[in-house]
C-alpha cells in the first residue's frame, strides 16, 4: 500500500460519511478514524483523519517502492553523478512522506526558483500530507541550483528536494 492509496482511503472515507474503516492486506493494517467534536462541526476543516499503521509490514514496503521507482534512471545515466554532486552542494530533504508543491495554489507562482537565493526561514515549498498543508522552510542561506522534484509527485521521508549552493 503506497500514499496513493491512502489518500484513495481517505477520499472514500470522506466521501461515505463513515466515522472510521479499517483495511487489512495480508500483515499491513490501517485504521482511519473521523475525530469529530460538536463544537467545531461548522468549520469545512473539522474532519481529522488519524492512522494506524501496523509498523512491522512498513519497512519491507517502504524502502522497496522507490528504488525500483528510480533505478532505470539513474542507472540510464551516470551512477558517480550524484556523489560529487552531493558533496558539491548541501541539501534540503523532505521531513515527511507527502505529496510536494512548488507554489500555495496552482494559479500562484512557485515559493522559488533554480537560481533565488534563499535565507533560513524561507518558505520552499509545501508537502501535503494526510489532508493537511506543511510550507517546507529553509534551515540554510544558499542558491537554489536544482529542484528535484516535479510539482504534485509524491515525496517520501527524507528524500531530497533541493540542491542548494
Amino acid at each position: 500500500m503506497n500514499l496513493d492509496d491512502i489518500q484513495k482511503l481517505l477520499k472514500m472515507l470522506d466521501d461515505s460519511g463513515l466515522d472510521e474503516m479499517t483495511i487489512e492486506e495480508g500483515d499491513f493494517k490501517i485504521t482511519l478514524k473521523r475525530k469529530s467534536d460538536s463544537t467545531h462541526s461548522a468549520s469545512p476543516a473539522s474532519p481529522m483523519f488519524v492512522p494506524q499503521f501496523v509498523p512491522q509490514m512498513l519497512p519491507p514496503t517502504l524502502p522497496a517502492s522507490p528504488p525500483a521507482a528510480h533505478a532505470p534512471a539513474p542507472a540510464a545515466s551516470a551512477p558517480a553523478e550524484p556523489a560529487p554532486t552531493q558533496k558539491k552542494y548541501k541539501e534540503i530533504r523532505s521531513p515527511m512522506v507527502g505529496t510536494f508543491y512548488r507554489a500555495p495554489s496552482p494559479e500562484a507562482n512557485p515559493y522559488v526558483q533554480v537560481g533565488d537565493q534563499i535565507t533560513k526561514g524561507k518558505v520552499l515549498c509545501i508537502i501535503e500530507a494526510m489532508k493537511l498543508m506543511n510550507e517546507i522552510e529553509s534551515d540554510i542561506d544558499g542558491k537554489i541550483v536544482k529542484i528535484m522534484v516535479e510539482n504534485a509527485q509524491p515525496v517520501e521521508y527524507d528524500q531530497v528536494l533541493f540542491l542548494v549552493e
